[in-house]
């Protein structure tokens, strides 16, 4: 049965409790053992995969923020020369299609005992985590970046701020900090105090800009309250999970999500679900947290499983976590809500909508709720 959504709300307040947002580094800065030719995609491994071209595009930015030309960074990942590996197995969660390398500003969000870092969400479309192939991407990126590290690197490491203040507020305004957090950006803006005017102006045209730091904040949950689930996303291939106390992803094929799409992109092919973003779903909100957005909800109609209401209560432990023991003993999956991005040359974003994981990542759990 779904739990009042006032009891939802305290729940979620208890998750997020003690996360903050304490910095901004670079990535090299705070993980030297990864080293230059590494670079970091969401979701599973990629096992030899040819890349999709909007990671592929990411990639090469990725590579060109850190200095390299676009000629020879398309070399370099195309011979191998620089790998990919999944963002999370160090720490780290990146939104959608976006690959961060060693070079790029990374927000640090969590306590003193445990920190997930997440790269900076730099411009609204076009994009980097969108995929897009623009180089203006990646001059975006640079803006952002050094408005960060010079207006915010010292405040926030003086005065970190909450998150779960954020989250309560987006929940009441009828937003689920993941398909729409327009709210959670308000509050973050608020908590930031006076800007630049350029760069207060940035923030407020991208509603994305607080997204990674929810990421952060929701991976960090999973942690902190001992989960069964330790990782999961999608690389736009394979659809994966790490369960607590394992270093191996269960995968299964990433099919796309469905949902309501921009127009003009009505009938644009588009990835498989990829990004890190299904934490913030897995930690309670976005798929987990519909029943705070009717516009959602209404906007997506009959698209949606009919059990709908029910499918947070089903999947959740006691504590508000998505539970693989749970999925295992309700045949039921969590809904996670994922952009779709264009799987043409360009990238860019194509639509939103949700996407439901194959049950039987789930199967080989325990079926002894615990």
């Amino acid at each position: 049965m779904p739990i009042p959504l006032d009891a939802k709300r305290a729940q979620l307040a208890t998750l997020f409790d003690g996360a903050c947002l304490r910095g901004v580094a670079r990535l090299g800065d705070m993980k030297p053992a990864l080293g230059d030719d590494v670079l970091l995609h969401a979701g599973p491994p990629l096992d030899g995969r040819v890349l999709s071209q909007p990671i592929r595009n990411a990639a090469i930015h990725a590579l060109v923020y850190a200095g390299k030309h676009v000629d020879a960074a398309a070399d370099a990942i195309d011979t191998g020369a620089v790998r990919l590996v999944p963002a999370q197995d160090h720490g780290v969660v990146t939104p959608l299609a976006q690959v961060v390398s060693s070079a790029m500003p990374v927000w640090r969000v969590g306590d003193d005992r445990h920190e997930v870092l997440a790269p900076i969400a730099e411009s609204a479309p076009p994009a980097l985590r969108f995929g897009s192939a623009d180089a203006v991407c990646v001059r975006h990126l640079h803006e952002q970046a050094d408005w960060a590290f010079d207006q915010l690197a010292a405040r926030l490491a003086a005065t970190p701020l909450a998150v779960r203040d954020w989250i309560d507020a987006s929940l009441q305004a009828g937003d689920e900090c993941h398909a729409r957090t327009g709210e959670a950006n308000v509050q973050l803006q608020a908590a930031l105090g006076d800007l630049p005017a350029a760069y207060g102006e940035t923030i407020a045209a991208n509603a994305n800009f607080v997204l990674p730091m929810l990421m952060a904040a929701s991976a960090w949950a999973m942690q902190a309250h001992g989960g069964s689930i330790a990782a999961v996303g999608g690389n736009g291939a394979v659809f994966g999970v790490r369960f607590a106390g394992e270093r191996h992803w269960r995968t299964c094929g990433a099919t796309a999500p469905i949902g309501t799409r921009l127009p003009g992109c009505e009938d644009v092919p588009v990835i498989g679900a990829v990004g890190d973003s299904p934490v913030i779903d897995f930690c309670g909100l976005g798929g987990q947290a519909l029943g705070f957005v009717p516009a959602l909800s209404q906007a997506w109609g009959a698209l949606l499983p009919a059990d709908w209401p029910e499918r947070a209560a089903a999947v959740t432990d006691d504590i508000g976590l998505v539970c693989c023991h749970r999925i295992a003993a309700s045949g039921r999956s969590p809904l996670v809500h994922l952009a779709m991005v264009s799987a043409a040359r360009e990238g860019g974003l194509a639509g939103r909508g949700f996407y439901e994981p194959d049950v039987s990542l789930f199967q080989s759990a325990r079926t002894t709720v615990t």
